[in-house]
């Protein structure tokens, strides 16, 4: 298997398409995807829980290992705060074959709590999200503050969601020694610009699986009112699914 750390180039960036289970997630492998990374919110609802920290431990956990069980390349998780005791939370995340994780920064004390993920799985690649851009303007200034602390306390890279303006972006990583990762979705800078930048890490978070219960909703709706169906034209072929999820299927863990 590809080390993870080495898919972390800027200019070359990791593409994650982000899955939830474990259907979604051979999907993206069998699309070239040299790594899958999973998306909180995703694997929440489809486990019938909220996005934010509402999922147990238990159920991240076994979710995380039913997709590291299909696929072959490497799995990150998004494990949003820790789900309580971030120590414990990466040992189990870790045991359950993901090689990187994802940690929000919404709680205090953040390089005390990457410092512990840290201390607990020393050959985890820890991604610290930085959320000072996510719900507002955001500030420069302190998204570095914060980055340069949570690289002292052992993170591998940083990722700033809620930027795509190409001039912050590339302050971003002018100004910050580790790989960056931004989020991207509808009205974003394409892969080659993002590229020229020195982004070395593009995440499309809960947007995909927010399409794939969009088309649920309007399924639903249309069937449900007028009688169509027309939106399920689009749909994976149900022999291509199947094959994927194959023991011993080309590609397949």
């Amino acid at each position: 298997m590809t080390d993870f750390r080495d898919l972390h180039v800027p200019g070359k960036p990791l593409i994650l398409v982000n899955a939830w289970d474990a259907a979604s997630a051979r999907l993206v492998e069998a699309a070239g995807a040299a790594a899958v990374g999973t998306t909180s919110a995703g694997v929440a609802w489809s486990l019938g829980a909220p996005d934010g920290d509402a999922l147990a431990l238990p159920a991240a956990v076994a979710a995380i290992e039913r997709i590291t069980a299909v696929v072959s390349v490497p799995v990150t998780a998004d494990i949003e705060r820790g789900y309580g005791d971030v120590a414990e939370t990466v040992r189990r995340v870790s045991a359950a074959g993901a090689v990187g994780v994802n940690i929000e920064d919404g709680a205090t004390a953040q390089p005390d709590r990457i410092a512990a993920a840290r201390a607990a799985a020393p050959g985890l690649f820890l991604n610290a999200r930085i959320d000072t851009y996510l719900a507002g303007a955001g500030d420069l200034d302190e998204t570095v503050e914060r980055a340069t602390a949570y690289l002292a306390a052992g993170a591998d890279g940083i990722f700033v969601p809620g930027v795509t303006d190409p001039a912050t972006v590339a302050a971003l990583v002018d100004r910050i020694d580790a790989p960056i990762n931004v989020m991207v979705g509808p009205g974003a800078p394409g892969v080659s610009e993002l590229a020229a930048l020195g982004v070395a890490r593009i995440s499309l978070g809960s947007s995909v699986a927010q399409a794939a219960y969009g088309l649920v909703a309007r399924v639903a709706q249309a069937a449900l009112s007028d009688g169509g169906y027309g939106d399920v034209g689009g749909a994976a072929d149900y022999g291509m699914l199947n094959a994927l999820l194959k023991p011993g299927a080309p590609g397949r863990a």
